[in-house]
């Protein structure tokens, strides 16, 4: 499929995303990672290379990177190696940050995601180049003085040595809107193996963009990276206005020069923080103090029978058991408590696909609206299940479903949805209370629908000798004419009347 342009030239973006991983202490030392503790109370000795000291490799840290590797299906090295990263930061205290530079431990991998495009579904996928470990700097604190004019700038030490795995991507990006959909599924992934807690305001989770643009067909144009987007609506607005600027220098006669900049969420602008290194600029080296990192198969290979199912197996366990759509088995492995709630729903009322259309629909919507997870929804799956049953065996029409729903979703109704969770209440049991609080509201609301053929049939042939001009209309050709006749018949039945019910009656009744 062909690029979009933004005036004339082709957008070209790649990621570097750093993902902080979910170990109790550092990736060298032993010392703390909680977050929030008071400054410089989480950095020890062996964080500030002091003398004496030598780092020690954290199995946690290696774990996770094995995990995410069999996640997006890369190769995991069986060999690796860690090397110094030399270049300056106040926050640094090393003086070089260990990370891994010719040998990653993660090579290769995609991630793929769907998109809407114009009135089409479309699945991208956009390939990894690496995935590596390495430690995190420490923070600069800048705050206002409060003695006269200038500020005053602070170093906490204390994120100092935090494991990191930095996932690299090919630039395979081409807008804004695909660079934030594999931000959202990566995010996703690394979530849903539990290698990271995916917290954006604590930095858990930041994305670094590098940006180009280029006439198509031209060779890469040069590129500027944008650091530590940590929110989804401030990459969009980053990338977006980087793309008009780079074009806008372009336009005017002016040549891009690689640099590192910062996004500015109140001017809604990026500005250059510093002119971009290359990596022979940061001097890398084998770092004498840690051996090279050796996995074998059969830790692989232990850690993947350990692992729970990944969501894109699970999208495609959905597809093949539910033959639901691709494009919702996807939705639904968005997390995994979409996926149980789904997975509840669709065992207990039989209709996997009606299930699917509630939970992205009318379940989302609601959910969004109030800004709440789907552990927190009013309504449980066995309730939607209940309601979706009824649904089924024509005892309500979907409009009277939703008025069922509307009242469910009070939270006062929401009896069922701690009970749901009590391990003394089997599932039957909260089946049968979830069917009898729907019919319950059903029967108190009279939006029972009209099933009784020759009550239907009285009010059909009252409303045909009503309309004789439709009738006519209609035995002439003009298929429209139905429509004349059918609202009558709901409003006669009080909207309770089955709609293909009352198309079989007029069509039969018609000729």
């Amino acid at each position: 499929m062909t690029a979009k342009l933004v005036q004339g030239y082709e957008v070209v973006i790649g990621f570097e995303t750093h993902t902080q991983l979910s170990t109790q202490s550092k990736i060298f030392s032993r010392a703390s990672v909680a977050f929030g503790a008071e400054p410089n109370t989480q950095a020890c000795a062996v964080d500030m290379a002091l003398p004496g000291t030598l780092p020690v490799m954290n199995e946690g840290a290696v774990q996770r990177a094995i995990e995410f590797g069999l996640a997006i299906n890369a190769h995991i090295a069986e060999r690796s190696v860690f090397a110094r990263k030399n270049y300056f930061y106040p926050d640094l205290p090393k003086g070089y940050q260990i990370s891994q530079f010719e040998i990653p431990v993660v090579q290769g991998g995609e991630v793929s995601f769907f998109m809407e495009e114009g009135q089409e579904t479309v699945r991208k996928t956009v390939r990894l180049e690496r995935a590596h470990l390495e430690e995190d700097a420490g923070k600069s604190l800048h705050e206002d003085s409060a003695l006269g004019g200038g500020g005053q700038s602070g170093i906490d030490l204390n994120r100092a040595g935090t494991p990191l795995l930095e996932i690299v991507t090919q630039p395979d990006m081409r807008s804004s809107d695909e660079a934030v959909a594999y931000a959202k599924e990566l995010h996703k992934i690394v979530t849903w193996i539990g290698i990271c807690d995916g917290n954006m305001q604590e930095g858990s989770f930041r994305c670094d963009a590098n940006v180009s643009v280029r006439k198509p067909g031209a060779e890469l144009g040069t590129r500027r990276e944008i650091k530590n987007l940590n929110s989804f609506k401030f990459m969009q607005q980053a990338i977006d206005y980087e793309v008009r600027w780079q074009i806008d220098q372009i336009e005017d006669g002016h040549t891009i020069q690689q640099a590192t900049v910062l996004f500015d969420p109140d001017t809604g602008e990026t500005r250059a923080m510093r002119t971009k290194e290359d990596a022979a600029d940061y001097r890398y080296f084998p770092d004498p103090d840690l051996p090279p990192l050796v996995i074998g198969r059969d830790w692989v290979e232990r850690v993947k029978s350990e692992m729970a199912e990944l969501p894109r197996v699970m999208a495609e366990r959905f597809v093949r058991d539910y033959a639901l759509p691709e494009y919702d088995a996807t939705q639904l492995t968005q997390s995994k408590a979409v996926a149980a709630y789904f997975e509840a729903t669709a065992k207990a009322c039989g209709q996997p696909k009606l299930a699917s259309n509630w939970i992205m629909g009318e379940v989302s919507r609601r959910l969004n609206t109030s800004e709440m997870a789907i552990e927190q929804a009013p309504v449980s799956a066995a309730q939607l299940a209940a309601l979706i049953g009824r649904i089924s065996d024509n005892t309500i029409s979907n409009n009277a479903a939703r008025q069922v729903f509307d009242h469910l979703w009070q939270p006062k109704i929401a009896e069922l949805v701690v009970s749901d969770s009590l391990e003394d209440v089997t599932a039957g049991v909260i089946a049968l209370a979830a069917l009898k609080q729907i019919d319950d509201i059903i029967e108190a609301k009279g939006l029972k629908q009209m099933n009784d053929t020759g009550e239907l049939e009285k009010i059909i042939d009252d409303v045909l000798a009503a309309h004789p001009k439709n009738v006519e209309e209609f035995k002439a050709g003009n298929t429209k004419a139905l429509n004349g006749l059918v609202g009558p018949i709901m409003k006669a039945s009080k909207g309770k009347a089955n709609p293909g019910q009352v198309n079989a009656l007029l069509m039969k009744k018609l000729g």
